[in-house]
C-alpha cells in the first residue's frame, strides 16, 4: 500500500451546533483494517509516517505535523514505538482531543485532522492522524516553517520555504514573519497616524509600543514573549522607506519614460522607485504626473493645440490611474522570484505590469476581473492600504472602474491581459 495514499474519509464538515471537537472525536471513521495498518508499521518511518509511543510534547508533535505536511503529506501513528512494537496508549480519546486542539490552535493555517482509532484482540489501541498537505505551507504560530527529509524533521531554509510557495497559491505571503526586521525599522509616523485617526486616545493608553501594537492589534507580527517577528504585510505597510527593499526584495517599481508608443523607443527617463507602501503610492503618482495631465473631466481641444508643432502631453482620468497604481501595489504577487512591477509611460499611454502568475489564473479568471470577481491576494495589505487613515484616498470601483473611466474619457477601451505570469494594465489617453 502507498504510504502517501494512505486515506481516512473523516473530515470535518460542519453540523448544526456541534463543534469542531465533539464531530472529530464523536463522529466514527470508516474502519482502516489492522492488516493494512500492520503493513504500513512494518515499513518503519520513513518521509511519510512518523511513529510515536505517546503524546507528551504538544509543541513538537505539531512541529512533526506541519513537517509531514509540508513536505507531501503523511501519516503519524501514537501507540507504537521505535521497534515497531505496538505499546497501544492509555487514553485514546484523550490523544484525539489533545491532537485536535493542537491542529486547530499550533498550527496555521488550522489543519484539519482526521482521525482513526484502531483496536487490537489484546485490548491495546492506537490512534492514528492522517495528514493531509492540500492548504500547505504551515507554519507553527510563531512563524516557524519545517519540512521533513525521511525520518527526519527539520526547519525549512529561505530557499526551500520559497520554493515551497512557488508552488502554492500566493495568498498567504504576506502573512510570512520577516526574520531580519526589527523594532526600528518601523516608521512610527506612519505606523500611530493610522492608529490615533480611530482612537485619539490610543495613543496615550499605549505609550508608542510599536512592538505590541503589530502584534496584538494589527496581528500583522508573532513571536512569543519578547520575541518580535513581522509579516511581509506589516513591513511593507509600516516599514522605514530606506529598510523595505532591503528586507523584501522586489518590493519596489521601476518607472519608465519612453520617446515613443511602445518600449521600442528610446528611454528619455527611468527611475528604480522604493520605500514603504505609501512612499511607493506618492512616488509613482509624481513620476506620472512628469508627463501626463490628470483630470477629472475630458478636457475640450483647441484648433492652437491641434495645429501645435509638438504634440501636446496627454490627459487621463485621474481615478482610472490611481486606482491602476493601487492595484498593483496591493495585488502583487509578491511570492514571485522573477518579475518586478513597472510603470512604462508613453506617448499615448500608461501601461502598468505587475508579476501575478498565470497558472490557475487565465483564462476565466482575467475575464471576470472585469466584472470586479478577482482573486484576493494580500487580503491584509489591502484592507489597510484601502483606509483612508492609512493616508491613501483609494477610489472605488477597482478593474471595473478602470476599464469604463478610461473609455469614457479618452474613447479608447483600457487593455487588460496577462502572460510569462505578468498581468498588464495599458490606460490609453486623450
Amino acid at each position: 500500500m502507498s504510504r502517501k495514499k494512505f486515506r481516512r474519509s473523516q473530515r470535518f464538515e460542519p453540523t448544526g451546533d456541534r463543534s469542531f471537537q465533539e464531530y472529530i472525536i464523536n463522529t466514527p471513521a470508516p474502519p482502516t483494517t489492522r492488516s493494512e495498518l500492520l503493513r504500513l508499521i512494518r515499513g518503519g518511518e520513513d518521509t511519510y509516517l512518523e511513529l510515536k509511543v505517546k503524546l507528551s510534547n504538544s509543541e513538537r508533535v505539531a512541529q512533526e505535523i506541519i513537517a509531514i505536511a509540508n513536505t507531501a503529506g503523511g501519516v503519524m501513528i501514537f501507540g507504537v514505538s521505535d521497534q515497531l512494537r505496538i505499546e497501544g496508549v492509555n487514553n485514546p480519546e484523550g490523544v484525539q482531543e489533545e491532537l485536535v486542539k493542537i491542529c486547530r490552535e499550533e498550527i496555521y493555517p488550522p489543519l484539519i485532522p482526521l482521525l482513526d482509532c484502531i483496536s487490537f484482540d489484546n485490548g491495546r489501541r492506537i490512534v492514528v492522524l492522517d495528514i493531509d498537505p492540500k492548504r500547505r505551507p504551515y507554519r507553527t504560530k510563531d512563524g516557524r516553517f519545517y519540512l521533513r527529509i525521511g525520518a527526519e524533521k527539520r526547519e525549512s531554509t529561505r530557499e526551500e520555504l520559497s520554493d515551497l510557495l512557488e508552488e502554492t497559491r500566493p495568498v498567504a505571503f504576506e502573512d510570512i514573519p520577516v526574520q531580519t526586521a526589527t523594532e526600528d525599522d518601523f516608521d512610527d509616523g506612519i505606523l500611530w497616524s493610522f492608529a490615533e485617526a480611530f482612537d485619539d486616545e490610543f495613543l496615550q493608553k499605549n505609550l508608542y509600543q510599536t512592538v505590541e501594537f503589530l502584534k496584538r492589534d494589527l496581528v500583522l507580527a508573532l513571536g512569543e514573549g519578547d520575541e518580535f517577528r513581522p509579516t511581509v504585510a506589516a513591513v511593507l505597510l509600516f516599514g522605514k522607506s530606506e529598510r523595505v527593499g532591503e528586507i523584501v526584495p522586489r518590493s519596489g517599481i521601476t518607472a519608465t519614460r519612453y520617446s515613443g508608443n511602445s518600449s521600442n523607443f528610446q528611454i528619455v527617463e527611468t527611475h528604480e522607485l522604493n520605500g514603504n507602501l505609501l512612499t511607493l503610492y506618492e512616488s509613482s503618482m509624481r513620476f506620472i504626473k512628469r508627463f501626463c495631465d490628470l483630470e477629472k473631466f475630458r478636457p475640450k481641444r483647441s484648433v492652437e493645440n491641434s495645429a501645435a508643432p509638438v504634440e501636446p502631453r496627454k490627459n487621463y482620468h485621474i481615478y482610472a490611474v490611481r486606482e491602476g497604481i493601487i492595484n498593483a501595489l496591493i495585488h502583487r504577487d509578491l511570492a514571485l522570484r522573477d518579475g518586478e512591477t513597472r510603470i512604462n509611460v508613453f506617448d499615448d499611454s500608461i501601461e502598468i505590469i505587475n508579476p501575478r502568475r498565470t497558472n490557475g489564473f487565465v483564462p476565466p479568471s482575467s475575464r471576470a476581473i472585469r466584472f470586479g470577481i478577482t482573486q484576493a491576494i494580500n487580503p491584509q495589505i489591502a484592507a489597510i492600504f484601502k483606509r483612508r487613515e492609512y493616508g491613501t484616498n483609494v477610489p472605488r470601483g477597482g478593474i471595473p472602474m478602470i476599464l469604463k473611466q478610461s473609455r469614457l474619457f479618452s474613447g479608447r477601451r483600457a487593455e487588460i491581459y496577462t502572460s510569462g505570469d505578468e498581468f498588464k494594465l495599458k490606460i490609453f489617453g486623450f
